[in-house]
Order: C-alpha cells, then sequence, then structure tokens
C-alpha cells in the first residue's frame, strides 16, 4: 500500500449506490417481518455498503489511505461473520455468542494486519494461530454442555484456515494476497456452507439463489488470483467480481417474502393468541375426518365446548386476563387429546375438539367430562385464581348428523342445552392467590387429575 494517489476512485460510487439501493429494499422487505436472522443480514448488508464507501477513498495518500483499507477489509469480513451467524439453528445457546465474537475479533485482527505494508512475521503467525484455536478452544470449552455437526464443520474449515496461512503468509513474493484471499474465501464459503444446513430442507429458489450466490462470493477469491497468475493481461470489470453479492442479496430477498408468505399463510389458518387451528383449518380438517370415517365405516366425535364465566373475566380483570385465560385452557386442552385429534379455537370464548377413530359415544362423553371437571377447579392465572367452568355439547358421526353442518348443530345444540340444564355456579371472586392458599391446593389437585386422565 506504499504507492497512493491523490485522487477518490469514483468508479466504485456505482457499486456503493446499488449495494445502497439493495440494502433499503431489504430494510424495507425485513421490516414487515422483523425476525433475528433477518437483522442480522440487515447489518451485514450495512457494512457491505460501508465496505464500498471506503473502497472509494482507497487511493488516498498517508493514514487516510491505509485507514481507508483496513475499514473495508474489516467491514467485508464481519459481514460475512453476521451472514454465517444469522443462519446458526443453535445463536441462543451461550457458546454461540462467544463463538460470534472469537470469530469478528480473529478475521478484523488478521485483515488489520495485512493493511501494513510490512507486517512482523511474528504478529501474523500469532494472529493466524488465532483463527484455528479461538473458534477450537471455545466448541471444546463447551462440548460437554452442547454440540452441534455445523458448528465443528466451521471449526474444522477454520482450522484448515489457521495451518493454510501458516504455510503461505511469510512468502516473500505473494503470501500476503494469498493469505487475505483465503481469509475472505473462508468466510464466504462458510456463508454458503451455514446457509445450505439451515435451509437444506426447503428446496425453495431464494436458497438455492441464496447458496449459489454465497458459493460464487467465495470462489471470486479463487478464480480472480488464478487469472491473475494464468491470464495476466486478461481484463475483467469488477461488476463481473461484483456480481454474486447482487445474486445474495436477491436471494435473501426472497427468503425473506417466503417466509413472510408462510407466516400469512399460518396466521389464515390458525388463531394468532392461542395457536390453535381456527375455524377455517377446524372445518377442513372436519370434513377430512368426516370423509376417512366414511370410508373406514368408523366414528367420528365433535365436542363443542364454552367457557362459562369468561365474560365475566374480561369485564372484571380486563381483556389481558382474559388472553392469558383462554391461552391457559388451550394448554390444558392441548394436552389431553391424541396427535391425531384437533383442537380449536372456533369462537372467542369456544373450543371444538375433534375426537378422531377408533372413538365412540361414551370415550367422547368421558372426555367432556373429564375436561369439565378439570375447568370446575380453580386455576391460577397470572395474579389470580379464577374458576371459570364449561358447558359441553358432544355429537357423533354417522349416530346424530350425516354431514358437517348437520353435525355442528348437533352439537351446539347440546352444548346450549348443557348450558341452560346446568346448576347454577356460584360467583368466581377473583383474588390474589397468595390470599388464598387452599385454591393453589386445588389448582394443583386439578393438575394431577390432568396428568391421571386416560387419553382416548
Amino acid at each position: 500500500m506504499a504507492n497512493r494517489g491523490n485522487l477518490v476512485d469514483w468508479t466504485k460510487l456505482p457499486d456503493l449506490a446499488a449495494v445502497a439501493a439493495l440494502s433499503c429494499a431489504f430494510a424495507s422487505v425485513a421490516r414487515r417481518g422483523q425476525t433475528s436472522a433477518s437483522r442480522h443480514w440487515l447489518t451485514g448488508w450495512v457494512l457491505i455498503a460501508l465496505h464500498f464507501a471506503a473502497l472509494i477513498f482507497l487511493n488516498a495518500t498517508g493514514i487516510w489511505g491505509v485507514l481507508a483499507g483496513d475499514i473495508a477489509l474489516i467491514s467485508l469480513t464481519s459481514a460475512g461473520v453476521l451472514f454465517m451467524w444469522a443462519s446458526v439453528p443453535y445463536r441462543t445457546e451461550g457458546s454461540s455468542l462467544w463463538m460470534l465474537i472469537s470469530m469478528l475479533t480473529a478475521n478484523a485482527l488478521y485483515v488489520f494486519l495485512l493493511g501494513f505494508d510490512q507486517p512482523h512475521p511474528w504478529a501474523l503467525n500469532v494472529a493466524a494461530t488465532l483463527m484455528g484455536a479461538a473458534p477450537l478452544a471455545i466448541a471444546l470449552t463447551a462440548r460437554r454442555e452442547f454440540t452441534h455437526l455445523l458448528r465443528w464443520m466451521l471449526v474444522g474449515l477454520y482450522s484448515m484456515l489457521a495451518v493454510f496461512l501458516l504455510a503461505v503468509q511469510n512468502r516473500t513474493d505473494n503470501g500476503l494476497a494469498l493469505a487475505l484471499n483465503a481469509v475472505l474465501f473462508t468466510v464466504y464459503f462458510g456463508c454458503c456452507l451455514h446457509v445450505w444446513y439451515s435451509y437444506r430442507g426447503r428446496g425453495s429458489a431464494g436458497s438455492l439463489i441464496t447458496i449459489a450466490g454465497f458459493l460464487g462470493w467465495s470462489a471470486v477469491f479463487v478464480v480472480a488470483p488464478l487469472i491473475s497468475v494464468l491470464a495476466p493481461n486478461a481484463r475483467i470489470e469488477s461488476e463481473v467480481w461484483n456480481l454474486p453479492k447482487y445474486v445474495v442479496a436477491v436471494g435473501m430477498i426472497l427468503l425473506l417474502l417466503e417466509d413472510q408468505i408462510e407466516h400469512n399463510k399460518y396466521l389464515a389458518l390458525h388463531d394468532e393468541l392461542t395457536g390453535l387451528p381456527n375455524r377455517r383449518l377446524f372445518l377442513d380438517r372436519l370434513a377430512l375426518s368426516l370423509e376417512r370415517a366414511r370410508r373406514m365405516e368408523s366414528k367420528t366425535a365433535l365436542l363443542v365446548i364454552d367457557l362459562n364465566h369468561f365474560k365475566e373475566v374480561n369485564d372484571s380483570l380486563g381483556h389481558h386476563a382474559g388472553d392469558l385465560l383462554l391461552k391457559r385452557v388451550s394448554a390444558i386442552f392441548q394436552g389431553r387429546v391424541r396427535r391425531s385429534d384437533t383442537v380449536a379455537r372456533t369462537g372467542g370464548d369456544e373450543f371444538s375438539l375433534i375426537l378422531e377413530e377408533p372413538t365412540n359415544r361414551s370415550n367422547a362423553r368421558r372426555v367432556a367430562s373429564a375436561l369439565m371437571e378439570i375447568l370446575d377447579q380453580p386455576l391460577q392465572v397470572g395474579d389470580h385464581t379464577l374458576k371459570v367452568g364449561a358447558s359441553i355439547g358432544v355429537a357423533v358421526f354417522p349416530d346424530d348428523a350425516a354431514d358437517i353442518e348437520a353435525l355442528c348443530i348437533a352439537a351446539d345444540l347440546r352444548m346450549y342445552h348443557d348450558k341452560n340444564e346446568s346448576r347454577e355456579i356460584s360467583e368466581r371472586i377473583p383474588v390474589k392467590s397468595e390470599l388464598l392458599p387452599e385454591f393453589r391446593n386445588n389448582e394443583n389437585e386439578a393438575l394431577k387429575m390432568t396428568a391421571q386422565m386416560p387419553k382416548i
């Protein structure tokens, strides 16, 4: 970096404008469905934009040119590490944060040293050793609490990088150039590896384009040096080498759009509060269940459940307490049915259960009685002990009805009949749970009863 001119390299401005535009587009898409991965991706693209901004001033004289070169290299490697981190499926694991910090530090330190015209060999050797030793030390330290195949693949990749750097970086002809290209290849090949692992089961356009883009991005740091050696007179525009960056950006935007489409599909078929199937998905599953029962000449039971005192909870304690109660009740229902059965929230305080074959009327009534008994017990909801109760209507296909509409009407009528005939329940008085310790005992008994109740 000794021969620096006084010119500002405006040829990098179109690249900066293109990456900035893609970053804005990425931010616009990510804002609609922000996740931890999208935030890391966006930060990475901001660093790529900073990389191109620094390249504009690379030819500046004195310390400014050196500083621009360091910023360009550090931002480029840090962006790649963040892209990798965004695709790690175990980011919340404690040692993963230390792995991220170690990789950011080791890469930044090494490329910073490469920014000097003649870096000290001992400093390069220490930095190269740190590239492989730091991830390995963290993986070995945390192996008893956590281990993952992807982590060991990363450790192996960086260990090979460290060996390669120690072998070539002190060569007098092109050792530093080889070392820099090796670091950048490893970073972006690691991105390709992580994205492939995270999206290997999807096979969508977004995942394939992103994987191909990162593979091309890493190949740039191998192909470009080979061309400079084998065909020194060949002139290839920088836009060709930057093309994989844009491919990755397009792939990531497609991944975000695909995730948002899947999320919207989920919201269209599920209750946002409880996560249970909504009425639309419930009717689809009920139709499939009845069709299976017709083919197999078996039975399907439908239970319609209405919470008796839900309105009082909302009126006296507010909608937040009502939401907590609905979540608690839905968790109880999900814990008492088989995986083949369906629990759905089909109204404000109404739930529906589809009991698949093998079942019959006596089994359905037994489930209904057990659920009513649980809901008659005091439930701890937030800071309050509540006793809500429930009315349940049971209808069996094909005994009570021959189609969906008639079956739902039969179950609704029996639920309202049960509500009208049920004896008056003493009014619930919401109080702080610590003032009524006996309610906690009652709740514990209810939970024990839930665990002992047989699944059908």
